[in-house]
């Protein structure tokens, strides 16, 4: 079923979410990661899996796909960690091949030739090739996760694009939606006003630029 919040979301860039969520003094802009390819695009409610590293014997490190429903957002806390990756080519295939919208990950991918040759969308810190195994494994799934400095939530609503990744919480959708609306509206209106030969100090002044991301006090 359609998701009306999300429809709407859908056309908003993460520049405009991320100053939506400065104004109401929101966390949600992720530091650090960055997109596998310029031009992807994904949406998408966040299913979480926090890794620790491994134990002896060593637990499993990805089984939790089989869980994930399409057009959810696959969120990958592993610590930050460089030195193994927790996402690649299976788990790619297998996820666009389920509608599954996209992967975030704190941490690297490997295997990143699948992804870019079916456009499957990924963040992350990196790639590099060496395998998890036996490294990591899943300590929880579907509980908070901290990825690129912020608390992420199972069900939280994720939103990606050539400039990286934001994250709404639940609890402010509605409020971060109408104020990134209201800023995408008057930019868009700046944006005709300087192209009509209104000079932009002009433009920005009648529409109120500067106070755009500002908070209210």
């Amino acid at each position: 079923m359609s998701d009306p919040i999300l429809d709407r979301f859908a056309v908003l860039g993460t520049a405009t979410v991320s100053d939506a969520l400065d104004k109401l003094k929101r966390p949600g802009s992720l530091i650090g990661l960055a997109p596998l390819a310029d031009g992807q695009r994904m949406i998408g409610r966040a299913f979480t899996v926090r890794y620790v590293s491994a134990q002896v014997p060593a637990g499993t490190v990805g089984d939790y796909i089989d869980q994930v429903e399409p057009g959810q957002v696959v969120v990958l806390d592993n610590d930050g960690r460089l030195d193994c990756t927790v996402w690649g080519d299976i788990l790619t295939a297998v996820a666009h091949q389920r509608g599954i919208s996209g992967t975030v990950i704190e941490g690297v991918c490997r295997d990143t030739h699948r992804a870019l040759s079916i456009g499957y969308p990924i963040y992350s810190r990196g790639r590099f090739m060496r395998t998890g195994k036996d490294r990591v494994e899943v300590a929880e799934e579907r509980g908070p996760v901290t990825i690129g400095g912020v608390t992420v939530r199972h069900g939280d609503l994720l939103i990606g694009d050539s400039d990286g990744v934001v994250v709404i919480p639940r609890d402010c959708e509605e409020q971060v939606l109408e104020t990134a609306e209201m800023i995408h509206t008057r930019e868009e209106a700046i944006l005709a006003a300087a192209l009509s030969g209104v000079t932009i100090a002009e433009a920005r002044a009648k529409y109120g630029y500067h106070d755009l991301q500002r908070a209210d006090t």
